[in-house]
């Protein structure tokens, strides 16, 4: 199992490096150029649509709001990675991959908003009112390619309702063994596992709008949660810090020697950390995107935009400054959540672990309603109005792997969840970059409607030569 896990982190290394980033950067840059940078020149209209309200269908029941998908997509997106994955990215590139990690986030927001907006372009209306769509969608119903959109359904069903699930309940076992009965507890990873099964449950089998639902309150507080705790760790440190991001940009063009690596190794972490942190031209969120009840497709694109921005220049750059505010001497230092913890009970005692052990969980479970609802969308793509029976045994399905990935190591499957993710990104990409030119029409006709002073509405007679557009006929 060593040497297969050493087989598949090699391939893995040059797939991702020489392959997938150049893409999704030159893609991320191409959208940046085309859409006259969206994701700066359009900051505070993404702001002002994320409090637009639900509107209620005939049968008195909130549609998804802005703010619905944008949790739920965040949900998703900010999981234990925000955590680990910062502290593991700095061990290895240095503090310099945390200026990557935001050059990623600022080109990659560009891809966010174009897929997202065709996302809301091509969804279709379900059976209980809400809707759904995603790469899947867009992909038959854009290009006409529907066995285009059931290779990336099956990928990314694969990858986030089973994989990345246990990869999460996993960790959550991990973090929770240095608050709950010690290292001997044998019965401490079933207990936790039929635990979290039985909670997911709860919400899972209540549909997409009890996801929305609880995703609103938690994702909220667990960001807040989590940057309290970092502002208490920066304000105790505060003199470090002109320190801190003189050694981050420094670092990021090799001004001075960082741990870990050279220049390159900074800039690969950093990449590479960025695009599994925020997700942006993955096709993941899209998926959360489509969700929403909106008055036009852009405004869906500019909150998932702002979805990017959340996670990698508010989350993880959180995580970057607990950990170098308080551990400037990374050479040796232990990669992983360990990091983040031993440096938030450095400067504010046990207790601060502990706190830490529940973000984790939070974070961790939000990401499995997240990753859970992106397989349903994805399955109910392929079985359309035949689906009686799968969606319930797709459920029970995520639930068990959800028990066992609470009971082992999952390593291999981590490795091999790299895999299918960029495999997932790399149709997806051939997906959007012919579909570009839609979204940015979209986002002209937009611009021109604000530019009248009225709150923009999309309907399909403003671009009678789309087809197979359903949603937009009002």
């Amino acid at each position: 199992m060593d040497t297969l896990d050493s087989v598949i982190v090699d391939i893995n290394d040059v797939f991702w490096s020489y392959l997938l980033i150049p893409i999704v950067i030159g893609a991320g840059l191409y959208f940046t150029v085309r859409s006259k940078a969206v994701q700066v020149r359009m900051f505070p209209e993404m702001i002002r649509v994320l409090g637009d309200k639900a509107e209620v269908d005939a049968h008195g029941r909130k549609a998804v709001s802005s703010f619905g998908a944008f949790t739920i997509s965040a949900a998703a997106r900010v999981g234990t990675g925000n955590i680990a994955g910062v502290a593991a990215a700095i061990t290895l590139g240095g503090p310099g991959a945390v200026f990557w990690m935001w050059v990623m986030a600022t080109v990659g927001a560009a891809s966010a908003f174009v897929e997202s907006a065709l996302a809301q372009l091509y969804k279709v209306r379900d059976y209980d009112g809400t809707y759904r769509g995603g790469p899947a969608y867009y992909m038959q119903r854009g290009l006409g390619k529907r066995w285009l959109g059931v290779l990336f359904a099956v990928t990314i069903t694969v990858t986030f309702g089973f994989v990345f699930n246990a990869v999460q309940a996993n960790t959550i076992v991990a973090v929770a063994g240095n608050s709950i009965g010690g290292a001997d507890a044998s019965w401490r990873e079933p207990v936790i596992g039929v635990l979290l099964a039985v909670l997911l449950g709860l919400v899972i089998f209540g549909g997409v709008r009890r996801i929305s639902k609880v995703t609103q309150v938690l994702v909220p507080v667990m960001a807040v949660l989590y940057l309290v705790l970092g502002l208490a760790v920066v304000v105790l440190n505060i003199t470090d810090l002109p320190r801190v991001i003189a050694d981050i940009v420094g670092g990021a063009f090799g001004f001075r020697e960082v741990a870990g690596g050279a220049i390159g190794t900074a800039i690969q972490q950093g990449i590479r950390r960025g695009m599994f942190s925020n997700e942006a031209g993955l096709g993941s969120s899209p998926n959360a995107g489509a969700a929403a009840e909106v008055s036009h497709p852009v405004k869906q694109g500019l909150v998932q935009s702002l979805g990017v921005f959340f996670d990698t220049i508010l989350i993880c750059t959180m995580t970057a400054f607990i950990i170098l505010t308080t551990n400037p001497e990374l050479a040796g230092a232990r990669q992983g959540a360990d990091l983040t913890q031993n440096a938030l009970t450095a400067s504010l005692g046990n207790w601060a672990g502990h706190v830490l052990t529940v973000v984790v969980f939070m974070l961790a479970f939000s990401s499995m309603m997240g990753n859970y609802y992106y397989g349903q969308s994805n399955i109910e793509f392929i079985t359309g109005d035949e689906r009686k029976w799968v969606l319930p045994a797709y459920r029970v399905l995520v639930l068990l792997t959800v028990f066992l990935g609470a009971l082992g190591s999952v390593s291999i499957v981590w490795n091999l969840a790299d895999v299918f993710m960029g495999f997932m990104a790399l149709v997806n990409m051939a997906a959007i970059i012919p579909l570009s030119g839609i979204a940015f029409r979209l986002l002209e006709d937009y611009r021109a409607q604000r530019r009248m002073g009225i709150d923009p509405v999309f309907v399909r007679d403003r671009m009678p030569e789309l087809r197979d557009v359903d949603c937009w006929q009002r």
